[in-house]
């Protein structure tokens, strides 16, 4: 029997119009509150839904409607994880997501989009944290960052609409903890000291995002860097690399979100069975991807899609 198709989208940042104009590309139509495929195809949205973008509300009703007519399934990124994080009292006085102006922006972005309608707002954190955080559909997986077997085994079954895991999950050095980092945010590697990087939106970081396969047995962070590697005169430390998770080449196709792939990088694996496909649509100019997925193991550059 042919495996059920499935067309995986990346990172759609509240980007409603680009939504539209990739679901039209891969032909996908409206149809009773959902966008369905004539030929049975579905969608695997792989998180970040909100955050960034000029309409996440457009967005989040979308992808839900897609849900819960059976067109599509959806997974958690780390913006959905994030958002109920920060609004979800510690006990302490504080919030289980430290509130940094520094690195809000973004979601201030989509509280503004709600004011008004806060209650409403409420209801969607409610539907976000019962999103699974990763999928298993035998021959193809799906996760928004990184593929950690180990960290895998340790949500399995659990999610953040439990309070005592959400908590669990937000405090550092559990086994909860890294495992939220692994597979929402990707697995990390310290910079020597007094050694930074600014992303994107200005953020500064003293760690440095890496790959998971095809791992050495030793290296510095930089040679390992996602997305891109890069030489360093100040990245002179070592590091070992046997605990880090490392995809094997036999595994089934794994696709991820996340990374913020140079807009104008080309559209290809990353390895012949993992594909990325966030290429940085958050931003008004850049294009949101998908990949046409019809069973095969080995993935092909010919299968990506983008629309603007």
């Amino acid at each position: 029997m042919n495996p059920q198709p499935y067309d995986l989208i990346g990172d759609i940042h509240g980007q409603h119009g680009k939504l539209r104009s990739l679901l039209d590309a891969l032909g996908y139509q409206p149809k009773a509150g959902s966008f369905r495929h004539a030929q049975g195809r579905k969608v695997v949205f792989l998180g970040d839904y909100i955050d960034r973008g000029p309409d996440a509300r457009a967005v989040l009703h979308t992808v839900r409607g897609m849900v819960e007519a059976g067109d599509a399934l959806a997974i958690m990124g780390n913006h959905e994880y994030n958002a109920v994080a920060w609004a979800t009292p510690d006990g302490k006085g504080g919030w289980l997501r430290e509130h940094r102006e520094d690195r809000d922006r973004g979601h201030m972005e989509t509280l503004r989009q709600f004011s008004g309608l806060e209650d409403e707002w409420k209801e969607w954190m409610a539907w976000m944290s019962r999103l699974p955080m990763f999928l298993d559909l035998g021959a193809l997986r799906a996760v928004h960052a990184c593929w950690d077997a180990k960290r895998i085994a340790i949500l399995q079954g659990q999610s953040i609409a439990d309070a005592e895991f959400l908590a669990v999950s937000s405090t550092r050095r559990t086994p909860e903890y890294r495992a939220i980092q692994h597979v929402l945010k990707g697995p990390e590697l310290a910079l020597p000291a007094g050694a930074c990087f600014h992303d994107k939106e200005g953020t500064r970081h003293t760690r440095v995002r890496i790959r998971w396969w095809d791992l050495p047995d030793k290296s510095p962070a930089c040679r390992i860097a996602m997305p891109t590697p890069y030489e360093s005169a100040d990245d002179t430390m070592v590091h070992r690399l046997k605990n880090l998770p490392c995809y094997g080449p036999d595994e089934p196709p794994v696709f991820v979100g996340h990374y913020w792939l140079p807009p104008h990088r080309e559209r290809a694996p990353l390895a012949p069975n993992i594909a990325c496909l966030d290429y940085s649509a958050a931003f008004a100019d850049n294009a949101l991807t998908a990949y046409r997925w019809d069973g095969e193991r080995v993935l092909s550059a010919n299968k990506f899609v983008s629309a603007s």
